[in-house]
């Protein structure tokens, strides 16, 4: 291996994770913005849900056909056509006039997004051949997307603090110019196999199937449920699930085959993305908007906050990809939950004792567990899945963590309101309009702490899950590929 060669590797992967990077910023930079932008553009709290649910709702929706694409027209060309798509999205989004317009363009964001992510892990996969290299560069990619989502209520909340609303997604144009530039300049040859079959009718049934299974949650937590949508949403989800699993058996060349999750370090690894951004994501989006709208706290002010997560999520991912070999899967993952967790109660101890500093110390230790879990969990995914199937385990891959969130904010973001309403009828807009009632305030205090309640316990059953997964502690994905 040549100095230039390792050199040329390591340049091409920073240009990837600036992707990466940005990719994971949009998921969680309106967590700090969401209040300012609900109030400027006058959304209810239902669109303001959607605006946030949108993006990864699409994202997860159309992973796997854009992962198996990627690997019929090249990973490098998928890349390029994601980035161009990502910029004309981000535009549309700070320019939108109005809530359901803004719904849309975070909609075509999740698009974009859709088709850079799985590129992203692919290319990896295909640059780093030494398993060692590879498992280091997956770890620093973790860390990359941890940081992203735990930067982005900072980047939100400075912008806010300086500029309208619409500059959270104007940041990302300069950000794809330069990533176009750099990779015409940088990356290897584009690869494709055109004898390679793509499926499109099977990523709408997937979208389908979530979009229905979303509205099934959003529809149950809404106390003015209607037992129509939530019957119909319903079989939307059913009907698409199943409509999809068919055609995948049917088809010569499937977007999934069902097979791969005979490995246990596979599923585990599945799992573990999900479990991971389902806790981190949840504990997030609804601090956030604690420290704002109870606490007093200024966007950027909130922003400083979260980013403890960030801070300690990097050392986590990198060291945990950099010696898999030495600890082994269990560990990292089922220690990680386990600590996520303890994190979230420690969480609901500090807010309970209006103490900022124990606060910040859980999400520091909330950090740093869902580094250690999401930085060799990509390892564990890409790692069981054969070589050949690359593109279809970075869609799996990303569709997990991208669940995850979708899940999350479906979850916590209806239970929230609807135990809050529960102790202060006037409902979520008395929050919106200045400070709260000591009423409000405490009914607010109590809902927050009871969904970090269900997400403590959704961490221990996610370490009791990989746990079984993991439980001969291999230290080596390789050795698991089919």
């Amino acid at each position: 291996m040549t100095h230039s060669a390792s050199a040329q590797r390591w340049t091409f992967f920073a240009v990837v994770s600036t992707g990466l990077l940005m990719i994971g910023l949009d998921n969680s930079i309106l967590y700090t913005a969401l209040p300012a932008l609900s109030a400027q553009l006058h959304a209810t709290p239902a669109q303001s849900l959607w605006i946030i649910n949108a993006y990864p709702l699409v994202l997860s929706g159309l992973l796997l056909g854009t992962g198996t694409l990627g690997d019929k027209i090249g990973h490098r060309l998928m890349w390029l056509i994601g980035l161009g798509i990502f910029g004309v999205a981000s535009l549309a989004a700070a320019f939108a006039p109005g809530a359901w317009w803004l719904v849309a363009a975070r909609g075509l964001l999740g698009f974009g997004a859709a088709v850079m992510m799985p590129a992203t892990l692919a290319l990896i996969r295909l640059t780093f051949p030494n398993e060692r290299e590879r498992n280091t560069a997956i770890g620093i990619w973790a860390s990359v997307a941890v940081v992203g989502a735990a930067l982005g209520p900072l980047v939100g909340g400075a912008l806010l603090e300086h500029f309208w609303w619409g500059s959270v997604f104007l940041i990302n144009v300069p950000i794809v110019v330069v990533a176009l530039i750099a990779t015409l300049a940088l990356a290897p040859e584009n690869v494709p196999n055109p004898a390679k079959h793509w499926d499109i009718v099977s990523s709408i049934y997937a979208l389908f199937a979530l979009s229905g299974l979303t509205m099934t949650i959003k529809g149950v937590a809404n106390p003015d449920r209607s037992a129509a949508l939530v019957g119909g949403a319903v079989v939307v989800c059913l009907l698409a699930g199943w409509l999809f699993a068919r055609r995948q058996r049917r088809l010569a060349d499937p977007l999934l085959t069902f097979d791969i999750f005979r490995s246990r370090l596979f599923s585990g690894g599945v799992v573990a993305a999900a479990g991971a951004m389902f806790v981190l994501a949840g504990v997030e989006l609804m601090t956030s908007q604690k420290l704002q709208l109870v606490s007093g706290f200024s966007p950027l002010h909130a922003g400083v906050v979260i980013t403890a997560m960030a801070v300690a999520a990097i050392p986590a991912s990198v060291v945990g990809g950099a010696n898999l070999h030495r600890i082994g899967f269990l560990p990292l993952i089922g220690g990680g939950f386990l600590g996520a967790a303890a994190g979230t109660a420690l969480l609901i101890a500090g807010d309970s004792a209006d103490g900022l500093a124990l606060e910040l110390a859980a999400l520091v230790l909330l950090g740093f567990s869902a580094g250690s879990v999401m930085s060799v969990s990509s390892i564990a995914i890409l790692g069981a899945a054969p070589r050949h199937r690359s593109g279809m385990a970075a869609g799996v891959e990303e569709v997990s963590y991208e669940f995850g969130t979708l899940l999350t904010v479906a979850v916590t973001g209806s239970l929230l309101p609807l135990w809050f309403e529960r102790r202060f009828p006037q409902g979520m807009e008395a929050l919106y309009s200045g400070p709260p009632s000591p009423a409000a305030a405490t009914a607010y205090a109590d809902a927050y702490h009871a969904v970090l309640l269900l997400l403590a316990a959704a961490a221990l059953a996610f370490a009791a899950a990989t746990w079984w997964c993991f439980r001969d502690n291999p230290k080596s994905g390789e050795l698991h590929a089919a």
